[in-house]
């Protein structure tokens, strides 16, 4: 590899403002992490588990253990490219042009824009406990929510980032008040049994893990906006490792709290079990807590989302890759706003296609398959570009991508198989991006072609 190419990939030259501290990426990590998942998803993972509780809080852990794993790889890959796009840089590096170009285009179709439109229907569904609302006004109330959000974010990257601080901090006051209340009070006496008294212990176990993925979903957006982190090779890595570990161990204890003050069979009915613990700790006003929390989570989840996202469209339009219209920053904000706006439309259609689970379940599988990619370039990066200069190593390599891949590919076989229908659809839109890719770089070639005519027409004059 020449000079020129390693210091292109580790340059720390940018159009975008380097704007965001460790913190500010602690929290836009966090954030969008801490999302829906925590109120809502309790429910789902205790009867994927077949109320086995100690079966459900192993598949909150194994979750966070995965994603700590997959961190591990994208804190090297980051530290080592520091570029705006992320996953979209680090494989078209590996494997070429076109398995970037596809991540991204899943990412704007399905994965990044549907974690958008779920967060927002979530958002909005939670409002509606608090001001009752027909399906009709949930559905603008979630459009509101992020067209609001975009606006916000296309004022600077400072101001999202400041936004998300807050949002933080607010989300998780009321979740610790419920862990320790829980843990100080609740008596429920459940069995913390790990074998389900259904299905077999595995098929159980794959189901849960997959629905307790879906709120540890936004791990990786940080790497997105490498290009504003200051100092990245060390705050991007620490985010990461700070994010990944703090939340898995409020997952952990959030419900084993639950379990403390429910029973198995209450948690798996109710719809909203956290509201229903706190109600039984601390009266009425404890189900207005935890409404309010979960209504500040999830609206800080969507702004992480709608602040990162764009990164990667811009990252691939500066490729020639996408609308060339993505390329423009604002010139005083400095932001992507044409890839903002585009984003913000594409969730907002995303809002008529489907419920909030086949939007989480299509955002999973097709979220790991170019996670399991990303994470395998790390082999091929090392091997391409031995120079590179990798401020930050994987810990336990090669063990520790290794077994990352590994667990990876059983997450998205055990998906297949219980879900065939929305994971399929998650790989129908990697498929159509073949030819998209193609046209997209028939469409350069014509510009590049149109310019060469232009300078030489202009040079005879």
């Amino acid at each position: 590899m020449s000079n020129a190419k390693i210091a292109e990939l580790a340059s720390l030259d940018t159009e975008l403002k380097r704007e965001l501290g460790l913190w500010e990426g602690v929290s836009i990590i966090g954030g969008i992490m801490i999302g829906s998942g925590i109120f809502f998803l309790g429910s789902f993972v205790l009867q994927r588990s077949q109320l086995a509780p100690g079966l459900a809080l192993l598949a909150w852990l194994a979750g966070g253990v995965i994603t700590l794993l997959a961190g591990l790889c994208y804190a090297e890959l980051g530290a080592s490219i520091p570029r705006a796009g992320g996953a979209y840089v680090y494989l078209r590096e590996a494997y070429g042009p076109l398995f970037g170009f596809l991540q991204g285009w899943t990412a704007f179709f399905v994965s990044a824009s549907g974690s958008i439109s779920a967060l927002a229907v979530a958002f909005a569904t939670y409002f509606s406990a608090v001001v009752p609302l027909s399906p009709f006004g949930i559905k603008m109330l979630a459009i509101g929510t992020i067209i609001f959000l975009t606006i916000i974010n296309a004022l600077g990257v400072k101001l999202g980032g400041q936004v998300q601080n807050v949002l933080m901090v607010a989300k998780l006051l009321p979740i610790v008040i419920i862990i320790a209340a829980g843990l100080i009070f609740g008596s429920a006496g459940n069995s913390m049994t790990v074998f389900p008294g259904g299905a077999g212990l595995i098929s159980s176990f794959g189901m849960a893990l997959i629905a307790s993925l879906w709120a540890y979903e936004g791990w990786s957006n940080v790497n997105t906006i490498a290009e504003e982190i200051k100092n990245p090779q060390r705050n991007l890595p620490l985010a990461l490792l700070i994010a990944i570990g703090g939340v898995t161990a409020i997952y952990v204890l959030f419900n084993f709290a639950l379990l403390k003050v429910l029973p198995a069979a209450a948690i798996a009915e109710d719809a909203k079990p956290a509201a229903a613990a706190a109600k039984l700790i601390f009266g009425p006003w404890g189900a207005s807590l935890v409404t309010l929390g979960a209504l500040i989570s999830i609206f800080g989840s969507t702004n992480g989302c709608v602040l990162v996202f764009p990164r990667m469209y811009y990252a691939m339009a500066k490729d020639g890759l996408f609308f060339p219209l993505f390329t423009e920053v604002h010139p005083r904000y400095r932001t992507p706003i044409p890839s903002l706006i585009a984003s913000a439309v594409v969730a907002i259609i995303l809002l008529y296609t489907g419920t909030f689970q086949q939007l989480t379940t299509m955002v999973v599988f097709a979220g790991w398959v170019f996670y399991t990619l990303t994470i395998v370039s790390i082999f091929i990066l090392r091997k391409k570009y031995p120079d590179l200069p990798r401020p930050y190593k994987v810990w336990g390599y090669p063990v520790v991508p290794v077994l990352s891949v590994l667990t990876s590919l059983f997450l998205l076989i055990n998906c297949l198989k219980e879900d065939p229908r929305s994971s399929l659809f998650g790989l129908v839109i990697p498929a159509l991006g073949v030819p998209a890719y193609y046209w997209f770089k028939m469409a350069q070639a014509r510009r590049e072609a149109r310019l060469a005519a232009e300078g030489v027409a202009s040079g005879h004059e």
